[in-house]
Parts: C-alpha cells; structure tokens; sequence
C-alpha cells in the first residue's frame, strides 16, 4: 500500500445497531466485533475485503464518516502535518495486527486519519471497481488553493484537471500517482468543510430507492459526471453524510 492511498473508511456513531442496519441493507455489508478488550470496534466487509470501521465515541461528538490514507511512517506523517499547519488529534498509536494510526486535523480543522500498515499488509477497502468499496473523495474547502497545497505536501497528491461547472463551482480532481481517487470543491451552502466519503453501488436510482426506504434521504440529485458513472450525496438514517457512485 502505496503512500497517501485512500485505505480505510471510519464511521462515528450513536447507535451501533441502527448504522449496521442501514449499511448493510443498503451496500450489503456484513459485520464483525474487531475484539479489542474494552473497547467495541465493528469491522465491516464488502465481500472477503474489510472496508471500514464503527464505533462509538466516549463522549458526545457530531457523527460523520472519517478517512484514512496510508503513509509510510505515522509519526513522520504527523509531525509534518503539525509543520504544515495542521494538528494532531490522536497521536501515533500501534493497533495490534494492522500497524500504527494517528487522526490529524488540517489547517482548515478538518480531520483525517492515517495509518502505517504493517510490512506487507494490503487493504481492499478502497477500490474504485468494486460495489460496497470507497470509489472517491471530496474534499469541502474555503480555500482550495491551500487546501491542495496541504495535502499535495503531505501525500505527494496532484491536481491532475480543474472542472468548472458553473460560477464559483471549481472541482479540481485529486491524483494519487497516476489516479484520480478524489477532488476539492466548494463548501455547499449550509454544508461543512472536510472530507465525504463515496461508496460504489451498481446502480444510483436503485441505491437511493433503498437507502430511502432505509430512513436514510437523497439530498442531492442523481447527477451524471466525466466517465458517465453518477453520483449522488444523501445522509444515513442517523442523519451523517455520505455520497454514492454507480450506474444510472
């Protein structure tokens, strides 16, 4: 796993239960107790890949969905992200079998997680081919210049093409490599800044048929985007936002 890859996806939540009812129901997930002492962490799967994680917070927090990129070195990583502005929420800690983590925070104050796989571990988590993985990345920003700039120096990310659909609507599409995994865009109105996570579906009309029937609300219409696959933003039955993409 290459440095700044997209490799896990973390949902915080109040109900461990109903969040594990409605993304199962609606990507088809299947779930697990990661069986750390004192400390309840659900694993869910997408097939034979485990692609993110829940759990519920120790004391009241907003509950929003939290990405992880890869990095070479955690406590590298999180001393540049200070250098460069940003913070350290949770400082470079070893999780027993998957490696070393840290949460950081950007200059903006948007939180982002990272994780130093042990040698030779691979994650499937992010798969931009695969139904249920995470397929993209947007990223809300007040200051788009700065926030490529951040994250360009911290993962080695460039801006591969700008996209402008509309006045004030400049998107400019992330690259890891030689791949797009994601873009920076204006916060929307009434929105927050930070990172949204996008899920593969088959098929959009029918994702939303279900995550509606789920408790869960399109809040964006279907919108068709370069490469013809659409996408659309919506918030789980408990209100967080996330985004799918897939077919009409």
């Amino acid at each position: 796993m290459s440095h700044g890859a997209p490799c896990w996806y973390e949902l915080t939540t109040g109900d461990l239960a109903a969040s594990q009812a409605f993304y199962g129901g609606l990507l088809g997930w299947s779930f697990q107790d990661a069986g750390m002492p004192g400390f309840t962490y659900i694993l869910a799967s997408a097939g034979s890949d485990m692609v993110a994680g829940l759990m519920t917070p120790d004391q009241p927090m907003p509950e929003f969905w939290m990405v992880y990129f890869a990095v070479d070195d955690a406590d590298a990583a999180a001393a540049k992200a200070k250098s460069l502005g940003g913070g350290v929420h949770v400082e470079p800690a070893d999780i027993p079998g998957t490696g070393r983590f840290a949460i950081l925070t950007d200059p903006a104050g948007c939180p982002f997680g990272i994780l130093q796989p042990l040698p030779g571990g691979t994650g499937g988590a992010f798969n931009q081919m695969a139904q249920g993985h995470g397929n993209w990345h947007d990223y809300a920003s007040a200051d788009a210049n700065a926030s490529a700039s951040f994250y360009g120096a911290m993962f080695g990310w460039t801006v591969s093409r700008v996209l402008d659909s509309a006045p004030g609507m400049t998107y400019r599409v992330l690259a890891h490599g030689e791949q797009d995994i994601g873009g920076i865009g204006p916060i929307p109105p009434g929105g927050r800044g930070g990172w949204t996570p996008y899920f593969g579906a088959a098929s959009i009309t029918a994702a939303i048929a279900s995550l509606t029937a789920l408790g869960g609300t399109s809040i964006m219409e279907p919108m068709e985007v370069p490469g013809g696959a659409f996408i659309t933003y919506a918030t789980d039955a408990r209100g967080t936002v996330f985004a799918l993409v897939g077919g009409k």
